[in-house]
C-alpha cells in the first residue's frame, strides 16, 4: 500500500498542503486532480524527497520512503528531466542502469519502451531533434523502464497525441495488471474517468472528494435531474421553486433541486405541457463533480 498521511507544507505564509491523505493500493491506477498551484505537483515532489513536507509523511508497505524505496519508483516530474545531447536508446538505458538493472536488461528494456511509445525510428536521434510530444514519450520511457514498483507520474498525458495517449494508457492499464499502484495527476478528466479506479480532487491545499468515480457519482447523483418534454416550451422550468435550470436544450432540461423540493411536483409540472418521454436523476460526470468540488467553499468541502 502506498500511504500519502497528512501531508503539511507552507511556503511562508503560502499554506500549500493541509493534511492531504490518500492510499493507494498494489494494481489500482489513482487520478490526482486538481487546478493549477492545487498543491498536486507538491505532494509528488514531497514523496520522491525533493520537498521535505511540514508534518506527515509517504509510506510504501508501511515503511516512509527512503532512497533505496525511491530508487524503485518509476518518476515523471512536471518539468521534464531529460538530458537534450544524449541520444533517445542511449537515455532511457541510462536510467534503467540508474534505478538498478545491469547493462544487458537495461538496454532490452530501452529497446522495448521505446518500441512501445512509437519511438523505435528515433532511437539513435538526440532528444533536442524530437519534438515536445516525442521527447515526452522519451521521459515516459525512462520512468516505465527500470521495472518500476511504483509509478509516480505528473501529468503523463500532456502532449501526447490520441496514438500517443492510447499508447501510455495500455502501458498504464499492464502495470496495474501486474501489481504496480499507479498515481498520476491530469487535468483530461476524461482519461483520468476512464482509467483510474479511484480519484482524489485536491483544492486549497486539501482532498476535498476522493474514492472511486462510480461511488463518488453515486454519491451526488439526486442533485441533477434530467427531463425531457420535447414539445415544451423554452424556460418551462425556470419558474418553479427551489428548481434552478442547469441548461435547456431542445425540450431535453437539467434541473437542480433545492434540498427539499418535490421532484413529483416537478414532473407534474413538465406533464402540463406535453409527454414527457424521459424523467430521472442524473449522475454527475467527473467534470462536473471537479466543478462544483473545487468551487465549494473550504469549510463545507473539507
Amino acid at each position: 500500500m502506498l500511504e500519502f498521511d497528512g501531508l503539511h507544507k507552507s511556503y511562508g505564509d503560502n499554506r500549500v498542503l493541509q493534511g492531504v491523505a490518500f492510499t493507494v493500493a498494489p494494481g489500482s491506477m489513482f487520478g490526482f486532480c486538481g487546478a493549477n498551484g492545487a498543491g498536486k505537483t507538491t505532494t509528488m515532489r514531497i514523496a520522491m524527497g525533493l520537498a521535505l513536507a511540514d508534518a506527515g509523511e509517504v509510506r510504501w508497505y508501511g515503511r516512509p520512503l527512503d532512497t533505496a524505496v525511491r530508487r524503485r519508483i518509476g518518476y515523471m516530474p512536471e518539468e521534464r528531466g531529460l538530458y537534450p545531447k544524449m541520444r533517445v536508446a542511449e537515455q532511457v538505458t541510462y536510467f534503467a542502469r540508474l534505478h538498478g538493472l545491469d547493462a544487458p536488461a537495461a538496454s532490452r528494456a530501452a529497446a522495448e519502451w521505446t518500441e512501445r511509445l512509437g519511438l523505435a525510428e528515433r532511437r539513435g536521434d538526440r532528444v533536442e531533434k524530437l519534438s515536445l510530444g516525442n521527447q515526452q514519450r522519451v521521459q515516459l520511457a525512462t520512468a516505465l523502464a527500470g521495472r518500476p514498483a511504483v509509478l509516480i507520474l505528473d501529468e503523463p498525458f500532456s502532449g501526447l497525441d490520441p496514438v500517443g495517449v492510447d499508447s501510455l494508457a495500455e502501458a498504464l492499464l499492464e502495470q496495474c495488471r501486474q501489481g504496480v499502484p499507479v498515481v498520476f495527476s491530469s487535468h483530461q478528466l476524461d482519461l483520468v474517468e476512464r482509467l483510474c479506479d479511484s480519484v482524489g480532487i485536491l483544492a486549497r491545499g486539501r482532498i476535498v472528494a476522493s474514492g472511486p468515480v462510480p461511488e463518488l457519482r453515486r454519491r451526488e447523483a439526486g442533485r441533477v435531474l434530467r427531463v425531457v418534454v420535447p414539445d415544451a416550451p423554452h424556460g418551462w422550468a425556470a419558474g418553479l421553486p427551489g428548481v434552478r435550470v442547469v441548461s435547456e436544450q431542445a425540450g431535453d432540461t437539467l434541473l437542480a433541486l433545492d434540498p427539499g423540493t418535490d421532484d413529483q411536483a416537478v414532473l407534474a409540472a413538465a406533464l402540463r405541457t406535453g409527454r414527457v418521454t424521459h424523467f430521472g436523476w442524473r449522475e454527475p460526470t467527473l467534470v462536473e463533480l471537479f466543478r462544483d468540488a473545487v468551487a465549494a467553499p473550504a469549510e463545507v468541502a473539507a
